[in-house]
Parts: structure tokens; sequence; C-alpha cells
């Protein structure tokens, strides 16, 4: 009996040391954050912008910034270079901005940064290593914590954050200013966006292959870059913090190459991930981030993700008319209008900005919350009975 239970002894230490572990490098990585507080300037703030990477995802957790860095080295050096200085100096300016430095410390002013310095990059005709981009790239990144800070004001009064916006208007007016002609700062010249719908692009030469890895593509497209490769590494990283954030983006971009397919999209779009971006992130930030995650808000989320993909196709096309390219506007404005939602359902519950976490937090808190006022209600009853 000894030798038989003896294994079982033996194996407990190493699973508990296993079960730390995880729970140390997942989620939001707090007790890294709180040690973070006592350490130079220079690791807090490195800190601060890998989780200001990750923070494009819904994402804070420094470990996952490094994997989605290394994907994006993968992809193009250069574009994640741009994106890293991009964090950095958005960062720098909220912190002399004075702005709340625990909203600094989880990357939150950030990530605008992040996506500013990449697309400046993958937009600009010069190709790689123009080292003049540098300019346009500081100086629009020093102005997202300022964008993000007056539109906070406006959107604080219905409790709703301010996502990409500031990204999307910095971006869409550095294009806008210089476009496909500027002799310094040339932009890709985007034209209009009319498709003919082909009849040789039937489903009969569909590539199953390539639609398959649309999706991690699609996931990938978040941050410009159009590699599987990527797009598995940004997975990755989203599962050793979320499981259900890594399950809501593949569930999203799947949602977008499915919608192109059925609004007859060329095949070579649905292919390089730009029907799955903007629909991964509405499913992410739906299913489990602003609202507590249930099967309700499951379906909310791919909902959502499915509206997303038709506002991406209308916003495209506008934008197209003006050589501007849709940016994440279609993810911004389809997934305000699902958190503004009201309704009388306990099971579709949004979260304070402030409590908001990620999703297995997010329902850990709920569950804290109900079981701390089915308390008070018991102590109030007991109270009453001994009046």
């Amino acid at each position: 009996m000894n030798n038989i239970n003896q294994p079982s002894h033996e194996g407990a230490p190493a699973q508990s040391f296993l079960l730390r572990a995880v729970l140390l490098l997942s989620g939001d990585m707090s007790l890294c954050q709180e040690w973070m507080k006592r350490q130079a300037a220079v690791i807090q703030l490195l800190d601060w912008i890998l989780r200001g990477v990750t923070q494009v995802m819904f994402v804070n957790n420094p470990l996952s910034g490094l994997l989605i860095t290394a994907g994006l080295f993968l992809q193009n050096p250069w574009w994640a270079l741009n994106g890293l200085l991009g964090t950095f100096v958005s960062t720098v300016s909220a912190i002399l901005l004075r702005q709340n430095r625990e909203a600094i410390s989880a990357g939150l002013y950030g990530y605008n940064g992040t996506l500013v310095g990449i697309l400046m990059a993958v937009f600009s005709a010069n190709g790689s290593w123009y080292w003049w981009l540098l300019l346009p790239n500081v100086f629009m990144s020093m102005l997202c914590p300022v964008v993000s800070s007056a539109l906070s004001s406006v959107a604080n009064r219905w409790d709703l954050p301010v996502f990409t916006l500031p990204f999307n208007i910095l971006v869409c007016i550095h294009i806008a200013a210089t476009g496909a002609n500027h002799p310094y700062f040339p932009e890709v010249n985007i034209q209009p966006n009319n498709h003919p719908h082909l009849l040789n692009e039937s489903v009969d030469i569909l590539s199953i292959s390539q639609l398959f890895l649309s999706v991690p593509v699609g996931v990938g497209q978040v941050y410009g870059c159009d590699s599987p490769w990527t797009g598995g590494l940004i997975l990755l990283a989203l599962l050793l913090s979320s499981p259900t954030i890594c399950f809501h983006a593949m569930v999203g971009s799947a949602a977008g190459m499915l919608s192109g397919l059925a609004l007859a999209a060329p095949h070579k779009d649905i292919y390089s991930g730009l029907w799955g971006y903007n629909s991964a992130l509405s499913c992410i930030a739906v299913g489990g981030v602003f609202y507590v995650l249930t099967w309700q808000t499951h379906l909310l989320a791919l909902t959502c993700a499915l509206f997303c993909a038709y506002m991406t196709s209308a916003i495209s096309k506008l934008m197209s008319v003006l050589a501007l390219p849709a940016c994440t506007w279609p993810f911004c404005l389809s997934t305000l209008i699902f958190l503004l939602i009201s309704s009388e359902t306990p099971a579709i519950c949004r979260l304070p900005l402030s409590v908001v976490s990620y999703p297995e937090e997010n329902r850990r808190y709920q569950r804290q919350l109900k079981a701390s006022e089915k308390g008070n209600k018991q102590k109030m009853t007991t109270s009453n009975f001994l009046a």
C-alpha cells in the first residue's frame, strides 16, 4: 500500500509548483506588477511598454507582450521598432501629462501608440528603414495621451472606454495630410474599394487551407501583420493570459472570414485577414472583458462580431473614397453600440470600467459580489427577525 501511494505524494509538490507557476504567469501578473513598483524607473517603464503592446488585445500581461513583440519582429523588424517607439513615446507623454499612474502602469496609455507606430510604417510607401518616418511617428504617438484624455472626458459620462479611437483619428489625420504624392512621407495609394463580384471567384476554387490560416492571420492583422506565424504567436500570448480571450479572438476572426464569404468579398482580402481583425476585437470586448461571460453574452459577442464584419465592408468602401484606410473604426463603432445596450436580463451584465479585468477575473468578481450581496441580505433578515 505504501509503495502504491508513494508516487502520488511525490507528484503533489510538483503539481502544486506547476499550478503556482501558471497562476503567477497568467492573467494580469498582478504579483509582478506589485514587485515592479519597488524597482528602478527604467525597469518599470519596460514593464509598462510590454503591457501597452498587449493592451491592443485587452490583455495586461508583460510576458504576453514579449511574445507579441517577438511576433512583430518575425513579421517585420522595422514595423516592430516603430511600434515599440510609439508605445514608449505615448507612455512617456502620459507620464509628463500626469495622467493616472495606475492606468499608465497597466499599459492603457501605450497601446494606441503601438498601433500608430506600426500602421504608419505599414502605410508608408517608402518601405522599411526610412528613418525620417520616425519624426511623424514620435509626434503622433506623443499626441495619443492627449486625444485619449480628451475622449475619455466625454466617454466617462457613459462609463465607456475610448478603445482605439485615438489611433484611428491620428493615423487618418497623418495619411490625409500627406497622401500618396507627398515628397517626404508618401503613403500607399488607397483606391476606392468597389470590388466587382467576379464569377471566376466561385466557391469551387476556394482554398480550404488558406481559409483556415485566415483565422490566425486575421488576429495578426490587428497589428497590421499578415503572417500566420505572427498570428500564431499572438494567439499563444492571449492563451497565456486568458484562454477566454484567445477563444473569442479565434471565434471573432472566423466570423469575419465567414461574413466575407457571404458578402462575396475578394478571396485575397479574406485570406489576408482583412475581414477578421475588427471582428476579433469586437468578439473579445463583448465576450468577457466588458461583460461578465455567460452563454448569453457569448452569443452577444458572436452577434457583435458578425455585425462588425458588415460594418467593416461598409466603412472600408466609404473610407477608400477618401483614400483612407478603415483602420479599426468598424470595431470601435460596433462595440460601442453593443456596450450601450440596455437589458433587464441579469445574465447580460456590463461591468463598470473601474473593475474591468480579464474575463476569468471578471467572473470571480461577479461571484464575490453576489456572495457579498447574499450575505448582506441574510444579515438584514436576521436583524429584522431579532428586532
